[in-house]
């Protein structure tokens, strides 16, 4: 093993949370260090229009919105590094973290900004268009404005499905929801309010088969009845996957404080941990907004907060 590495401020993460949180704590003389891990850039990298971010009136793609923020980070004194952390012990006053299970980081203050993974069904289809950009998306907020008086297909039975699907009804002609069981697992009165939107079709017992399309774009999907095992090819230009989103915290359990599914509790408004000096900000304790801007402002209150608590060191 390498020999070991102080630092004041380590960043695990490299999203709009973590890159902003970079920038005020390079700009507070933190000399942070940014490991980007696994998916540099974070969701942002598979979005291909972002249109909802001040500051962008044109609109800019994710991947090229990401650079500019690396290269903002970087202006300041960020150190990015390749490379993701395998291990951490924060039991103690300085942190211990191991990136790629061979360099060992000691550090005053941790941000952990690992965001969370939309779960998808898994066909090859749908990874398909998901990867070209052409039509499959987690995010009915984010990407709902493209498909203005479209028809659309959206997956998924609990609150969050219900509340896209109901969020795409005020911009799609139609909007088809597909429910694999014969029950709803959301709330009573966001299953109502999906059933009264005249433009929502329900489909229940219905699962997807495949993701049509002409090569570049979706077309439509095809759909398996469970109960009659009768197929059916539902026109659409926009599959959307609302079936949940996974915290990337499995190196933190047992450590740091979670919720039932997983992501990390901060205390009240801060980015405050339950262990002094660990800090998390972004989608990683953010289940409800998911959103890049609000991603970007915790990260701003991430680095705030660290910083006052080396100051009160």
């Amino acid at each position: 093993m390498s020999s070991i590495e102080r630092v004041k401020c380590l960043i695990i993460g490299s999203g709009p949370a973590g890159y902003t949180a970079a920038i005020y704590a390079a700009r507070a003389n933190m000399n942070p260090v940014l490991y980007q891990g696994m998916q540099p850039g974070g969701q942002l990298t598979t979005t291909n229009d972002v249109e909802n971010f001040p500051g962008y009136p044109d609109g800019v793609t994710g991947p090229e919105m990401m650079m500019q923020f690396q290269a903002q980070a970087q202006r300041f004194g960020t150190e990015v590094r390749d490379g993701w952390v395998t291990k951490v012990d924060l039991s103690g006053e300085i942190k211990k973290i191991w990136v790629n299970e061979t360099t060992e980081i000691e550090a005053e203050t941790v941000i952990i900004s690992t965001g969370a993974t939309a779960k998808y069904l898994g066909l090859p289809s749908e990874q398909k268009y998901l990867q070209v950009g052409g039509g499959v998306s987690a995010c009915a907020v984010c990407d709902g404005f493209f498909y203005r008086n479209q028809e659309v297909v959206i997956v998924g039975a609990g609150d969050s499905a219900c509340e896209e699907a109901h969020y795409l009804s005020k911009l799609c002609k139609k909007v088809t929801m597909l429910v694999r069981s014969d029950k709803f697992r959301a709330s009573k009165i966001m299953e109502e309010r999906v059933k009264q939107t005249p433009n929502i079709e329900i489909l229940m017992n219905t699962e997807t088969e495949e993701v049509l399309g002409d090569g570049q774009v979706v077309t439509g999907v095809r759909v398996k009845n469970r109960i009659t095992q009768e197929f059916k090819d539902i026109e659409a230009t926009g599959f959307f996957v609302a079936i949940g989103h996974k915290p990337n915290t499995d190196i933190f359990a047992g450590q740091l404080t979670m919720d039932e599914t997983g992501y990390l509790i901060t205390e009240g408004k801060t980015s405050i941990t339950n262990i002094p000096g660990v800090f998390a900000c972004g989608d990683v304790q953010d289940k409800d907004y998911r959103q890049a801007i609000s991603a970007a402002g915790s990260g701003c209150i991430a680095a705030l907060d660290a910083e006052r608590y080396l100051a009160s060191k």
